[in-house]
C-alpha cells in the first residue's frame, strides 16, 4: 500500500473533525447535514478498515486466498503430485518436467 500509517491517522482525524462540524452546526437544507453525516461514517468506516490493514504484510494481506488459484489452474491432482514428490524426496522442490 502506498499509504502509511500515520498518513491514514491524520486522514481518519480530519474526518472525525470535520463530522463534529457538522454536528454541531444548523441543519442544512434538503437533508444535505443527514447525507453528508452518513457519507463521512462510511469514510471512517473504510478508513478504519485501511488502518487495520496497513499493519499485516502484503503477504498476509493477498495470503487470504490459500491457494485456491492455484487449485482452479492445476486441479487438486497437482497438490497430489507434491505431496507425493515430497514423500519420495524427502522435500524440496520438485523439478520441472521439460
Amino acid at each position: 500500500m502506498p499509504s502509511d500509517r500515520s498518513s491514514l491517522k491524520a486522514l481518519k482525524n480530519i474526518l472525525t473533525e470535520v463530522d463534529l462540524i457538522l454536528e454541531t452546526c444548523p441543519p442544512l437544507p434538503q437533508n444535505r447535514t443527514g447525507r453528508s453525516r452518513e457519507l463521512l461514517r462510511a469514510a471512517l468506516a473504510i478508513t478504519n478498515d485501511l488502518t487495520s490493514q496497513a499493519r499485516k504484510t502484503v503477504g498476509e494481506v493477498m495470503g487470504h486466498k490459500g491457494g485456491s488459484a492455484t487449485a482452479y489452474k492445476f486441479g487438486s491432482e497437482h497438490f497430489r503430485k507434491l505431496a507425493a514428490l515430497r514423500k519420495t524426496r524427502g522435500g524440496g522442490r520438485p523439478r520441472k518436467a521439460e
